[in-house]
């Protein structure tokens, strides 16, 4: 009875054993994950004083994924995504734990992470597509997959309001590599959460095509559909432009609001309270209808967060707008992320959330490279105005286009299942 009566206080995803799992090892893995990311651009710029050199590592981190994912879907459509994600997770571990050797040794150079991050990138490509589509198939019931995505925003975001506070607070007292060292080590975590799980082989259709004719079907079955479309082309805006902010932090951290390594830690954590609470609403919503407007609506939260925190030269007012930027993105990324989840076919799926992660992810080492480039030009600060500027733009845009999208949507709601009275 009481586990009866447990189970029915759980989020609906959280009653399925394989997510609980999935849940508590990247959980811990995540913390690790935001720590390392911390510390690295805090050392870059240590090593450089450059904001382009913060550009440049943030490019070659997420490069691979813009070029490799489309054929990270194939695979991923191809073969078990059970054992690709124990790959790549091993793989992780192993170039964190190279990136920690090099700094515990002190013979670590900003060439040593260039290249270790272009490897991160390469599994990167891989590992999101896989750990995207690989969510469906943890959950027992369709009809709680909103539910599950909705709680991985809230984990990757709560881990993201932890991880930087204590990756700054370490950075300050004993240096990045143990940042490094813990993030490698917490690898172990998911390692073992994957090889517990019990899941049922899928059902993979066998094609006679090309890696390449298979990546064109995704493109044509994506932009061929203009929800999918829209969805995608809003994630690449945002990621483009309102993602710049987070090479040029450490920027704001030392020279305006004149702080070091912890105070880069808490500007991070803010825009992880943000998110998290962002997380925690989208995680208690019960269905995926009204996620649209939600969409429509974030690009303008973080277009607004970033404006304000670009003329604030006050720590608590720049802490406070951060929040607005944590919000908006995950509001975005986690909505979008669950309608296209929702429509798409699932012998797609991969593909297409290949197409989602370069959108997404893709995306921002373009945006890394120019926000470096223009922060050594014209300053940071007039950097995230123009930033939060076009990220307006963008929702008025789509915000336009929503009525449109929905009438398209609206039958696949009703095809399986998720039907209401009216239009969302």
């Amino acid at each position: 009875m009481k586990t009866q009566r447990q189970k029915q206080v759980l989020p609906p995803a959280l009653r399925s054993r394989n997510y609980r799992l999935f849940f508590a090892g990247q959980g811990i893995s995540l913390i690790g994950t935001w720590m390392t990311q911390t510390a690295t651009i805090w050392l870059v710029y240590s090593l450089t004083q450059s904001p382009l050199m913060l550009g440049v590592v943030g490019f070659s981190s997420q490069i691979p994924s813009f070029i490799l994912a489309p054929f990270g879907g194939v695979f991923v459509d191809r073969f078990s995504r059970h054992r690709t994600l124990i790959g790549t997770q091993i793989l992780s571990m192993i170039q964190s734990l190279a990136l920690a050797i090099l700094a515990l040794t002190g013979v670590i150079q900003i060439w040593q992470i260039i290249i270790l991050s272009l490897f991160q990138g390469f599994i990167n490509a891989v590992d999101a597509p896989a750990r995207q589509a690989f969510v469906p198939d943890l959950v027992e019931r369709r009809e709680d997959l909103a539910n599950a995505i909705a709680i991985n925003s809230t984990m990757f975001n709560g881990a993201r309001l932890i991880g930087p506070a204590i990756g700054g607070l370490l950075v300050a007292s004993v240096g990045a590599a143990y940042c490094f060292l813990i993030d490698g080590l917490s690898y172990i975590a998911v390692i073992l959460a994957l090889l517990a799980m019990k899941i049922k082989p899928r059902k993979i259709v066998v094609s006679m095509n090309s890696p390449l004719q298979q990546i064109k079907e995704g493109f044509l079955y994506a932009f061929g559909f203009p929800p999918i479309r829209a969805l995608l082309l809003l994630s690449a805006l945002v990621s483009f432009f309102g993602m710049q902010y987070a090479v040029l932090v450490p920027v704001f951290a030392e020279k305006i609001l004149q702080g070091n390594a912890q105070t880069l830690g808490f500007l991070m954590a803010a825009t992880g309270v943000g998110a998290l609470s962002g997380g925690i609403y989208l995680a208690s919503r019960k269905t995926v209808l009204g996620l649209g407007r939600l969409i429509a609506i974030a690009p303008a939260i973080l277009g607004v967060g970033l404006i304000a925190f670009s003329l604030s030269r006050f720590l608590p007012l720049s802490l406070f707008t951060m929040l607005f930027i944590g919000l908006g993105t995950i509001l975005q990324v986690a909505a979008g992320n669950t309608v296209l989840q929702t429509i798409v076919e699932d012998e797609k799926r991969g593909r297409v959330m290949s197409l989602f992660t370069m959108a997404f992810l893709g995306t921002i080492p373009f945006g890394n490279l120019l926000g470096g480039a223009l922060g050594n030009r014209i300053g940071a600060p007039t950097t995230l105005f123009i930033d939060g500027i076009v990220c307006i733009v963008g929702s008025i845009y789509f915000s336009k286009q929503l009525p449109a999208l929905r009438r398209l949507v609206y039958p696949i709601y009703q095809e399986r299942g998720i039907f209401t009275d009216r239009v969302h």
